[in-house]
């Protein structure tokens, strides 16, 4: 029996500390990049690999029913669903302010979905987007601290909360 104690002092000891949990999506996406020197500068698609992190303490409140819990990954899965990926799922983004605009527009005539964003559509430049965008939808109890996206296997770019 004092095996299990000093395991339950172990795990009520973590509850008191912060904790990062981490929830990954997917979704396909095209951009065209405006005035660029190379072959990106062509409308062409991603699958994206879109890494959420957030960090806040465990719940601690047997009568919860989130007990254990910084935050129920579904409830993540909802907002970022809800923010991101449906909204640019199978979507074009476009710089609105750039002369790509017009073929945006074009685009969208004819039926297709088109996000007209008010700056380049980069992955670097859609990680200040996403981040913006689930900020303003979590609990006041948990904190978004990274994202990740990929735009390929190979090349992605991050953001830090501690360096933003």
């Amino acid at each position: 029996m004092q095996q299990n104690s000093n395991i339950l002092e172990t795990k009520n000891a973590y509850l008191c500390n912060m904790i990062r949990i981490t929830k990954i999506f997917t979704f396909e996406t095209a951009h065209v990049l405006y005035n660029y020197d190379g072959k990106c500068k062509n409308m062409h698609g991603h699958s994206y690999k879109l890494f959420v992190t957030v960090k806040g303490n465990p719940i601690n409140n047997l009568d919860n029913v989130k007990n254990g819990m910084v935050v129920d990954f579904g409830d993540i899965k909802k907002i970022v669903k809800e923010e991101v990926v449906d909204v640019w799922d199978h979507a074009v983004l476009v710089n609105g302010a750039s002369p790509h605009k017009n073929l945006g527009q074009k685009l969208e005539d004819e039926g297709h979905k088109v996000i007209f964003c008010d700056y380049q559509p980069t992955c670097e430049n859609m990680l200040y987007d996403i981040a913006a965008k689930i900020k303003n939808k979590l609990p006041n109890t948990i904190e978004l601290a990274y994202l990740k996206l990929h735009e390929t296997e190979n090349s992605y770019g991050e953001w830090l909360a501690e360096e933003n």
